[in-house]
């Protein structure tokens, strides 16, 4: 990870950086009819690829990463080899925090200079206090200027999962949806998204209490992978594996199985491991109709939760 101030720079994209202050700004906003109907804002939990932000005018919010007593920006297009390595040798267990009000208002502010509605999707609220900074910051803006129309929305997902909620969301606007229509399509895809997980090891879970040790004990020493599915803030076991060869193809076989045939939008995730995520994105291509698919890499945040070597599919199938 990098020093505070070091100006170094991987492999052409931006490395971690240190996150800026951002203050509350009480200025009133200038919201103002822009270019389209609506915006959408969201939080880097979401995952989406950068340059499907750019084409569709997402506005990310980033979490931030503290780490050694410095803070960090999460972002998808930073090199993460060094970050996981200090992960993997570090005794200390970096945290996370949500952004700040200011934040999210400074990124709804940009919003609805090209838009007559802004409407914010964060991660399941059950999984972060992202929803309660993004209604805060709603609340602040909306308070500095009653005539703006802001909307809210729990993804009740997340990752790739929250991610197509967003970019489908995004694409209603773009068609020319209004903020009701936008929202209605948002919220219908809540119930149609799914996350699957393969995690290499519990230990990272259970360093944030999220699982008891004795339990990532008990997994390290039987080599076990857990295979979870996240779906409409419900999370499940739906697999224990004893190889990790195994549990990537056993991941394959789940999804063909949910898929039954449909025409899926697919995102293949993983967390330092990209020839596994090739590995899965090939067998997804083998056995089911793909409308199209990503591979990206889990965020910092996401990576600290769940440790090197996860690997994930998030998915949303055409016609329910």
């Amino acid at each position: 990870m990098l020093e505070v101030g070091d100006g170094r720079r991987a492999a052409g994209r931006d490395c971690l950086r240190p996150a800026p202050a951002s203050p509350i700004h009480r200025d009133k906003l200038a919201y103002t009819t822009g270019d389209m109907s609506v915006a959408i804002v969201t939080d880097s939990t979401a995952c989406i690829p950068p340059e499907v932000a750019e084409r569709y005018g997402i506005e990310v919010v980033p979490l931030h990463l503290i780490f050694g007593g410095r803070t960090f920006v999460d972002s998808l297009t930073a090199d993460t080899s060094e970050f996981y390595d200090l992960l993997r040798t570090s005794n200390e267990q970096p945290t996370t925090a949500a952004p700040s009000p200011g934040m999210f208002i400074e990124a709804i502010g940009r919003a609805a200079r090209r838009a007559d509605a802004v409407l914010c999707i964060t991660v399941s609220k059950q999984f972060s206090a992202m929803y309660d900074s993004a209604r805060q910051a709603i609340d602040i803006a909306k308070a500095e200027s009653p005539n703006a129309d802001i909307r809210l929305l729990d993804s009740r997902n997340a990752a790739m999962a929250q991610g197509f909620v967003v970019i489908e969301a995004a694409r209603a606007a773009a068609s020319g949806a209004d903020v009701d229509a936008v929202l209605a399509r948002a919220e219908a895809m809540t119930t149609q998204v799914t996350l699957l997980a393969m995690l290499d090891t519990l230990s990272y879970l259970a360093r944030g209490g999220r699982v008891p040790r004795v339990a990532a004990w008990a997994a390290g020493m039987l080599q076990v992978k857990p295979i979870v599915r996240f779906s409409a803030s419900d999370i499940k076991l739906v697999a224990r594996t004893r190889t990790r060869a195994r549990a990537l193809d056993q991941m394959g076989e789940l999804l063909a199985q949910m898929a039954g045939g449909r025409r899926t939008h697919l995102a293949v995730h993983h967390a330092h491991a990209p020839g596994d995520a090739a590995y899965l994105l090939r067998a997804a291509e083998g056995r089911i109709e793909l409308a199209e698919s990503y591979v990206t890499e889990f965020t910092q945040v996401m990576g600290v939760h769940t440790g090197p070597g996860l690997v994930g599919l998030a998915w949303w199938c055409e016609g329910g």
